[in-house]
């Protein structure tokens, strides 16, 4: 792409039913119609944690979107407290923002990729199980498929989850985990028959080796990178490994 291209960065607020989703869209200022990517952020997360992914796709010709999920942080721009946050709303709200993007004239709609990382890889693999037919390929950053079985474990009866949590500093109401209590993330993926790239920290004290191969066991066409010395979430050396690998993957699908 030529380096003289202007990249356009703008806030563009979706609304699905009664929320208004915040986000941020970075693309070409070619006036074609472009790939896109959406980059789903893990737990009190938001957009701007991927602000250099965004920035980086942009310059290689890719319309990049990030949002904050509704409720799905403290620094949350989109409706919703963190009371009311779910695996399912947040589902909910990758859904609308496809569909958003998808209409979008400067995007190429037989070509959405998506990218989501921690919770936001879990909710990425489920909602890719729904649309499978519409995405392009699929990357996870160390995705956390093992949250209904870790909160199980913490809470072994019903009766033993409280009306509110206070988890890594946000706050989650007792919904969040009786929502997922009967869900077993295995039995609800693996249908996705596109490609799939998963980049995982051999050094990440959160999501298990064996979750993410458990997951490359249920994928037919899956390809996981393991970045040595890496924990979850990327050092700087790391992240700029993992666009690369981003990059590359795309541009072969």
């Amino acid at each position: 792409m030529n380096e003289t291209t202007n990249i356009i960065e703008k806030e563009y607020i979706i609304s699905i039913a009664d929320r208004q989703i915040y986000g941020k869209l970075f693309y070409p200022d070619d006036g074609s119609k472009h790939p896109a990517v959406i980059l789903s952020h893990g737990y009190n997360g938001c957009c701007d944690d991927f602000e250099v992914e965004c920035r980086d796709l942009a310059q290689n010709g890719y319309l990049a979107y990030a949002y904050d999920f509704c409720g799905g942080s403290t620094r949350s721009r989109s409706s919703l407290s963190t009371t009311q946050m779910t695996i399912f709303t947040e589902i909910e709200d990758l859904l609308g923002v496809f569909d958003n993007i998808k209409s979008l004239d400067i995007v190429d709609s037989s070509r959405i990729f998506l990218l989501g990382g921690s919770q936001g890889g879990l909710v990425t693999a489920l909602t890719a199980e729904k649309i499978s037919d519409q995405i392009a390929a699929m990357v996870l950053y160390y995705p956390a498929l093992n949250i209904p079985d870790d909160w199980r474990r913490n809470f072994p009866l019903e009766k033993d989850i409280p009306e509110t949590v206070s988890f890594w500093d946000m706050t989650l109401s007792r919904k969040f985990f009786t929502t997922i209590r009967d869900f077993n993330t295995f039995d609800n993926i693996g249908s996705y028959k596109g490609n799939i790239l998963v980049i995982y920290g051999d050094r990440d004290p959160i999501i298990p080796l064996g979750v993410i191969d458990k997951a490359v066991q249920k994928y037919e066409r899956i390809d996981l990178k393991i970045l040595e010395g890496e924990g979850h979430g990327f050092s700087p050396d790391g992240r700029i490994t993992a666009i690369d690998m981003v990059k590359d993957f795309l541009g072969k699908k």
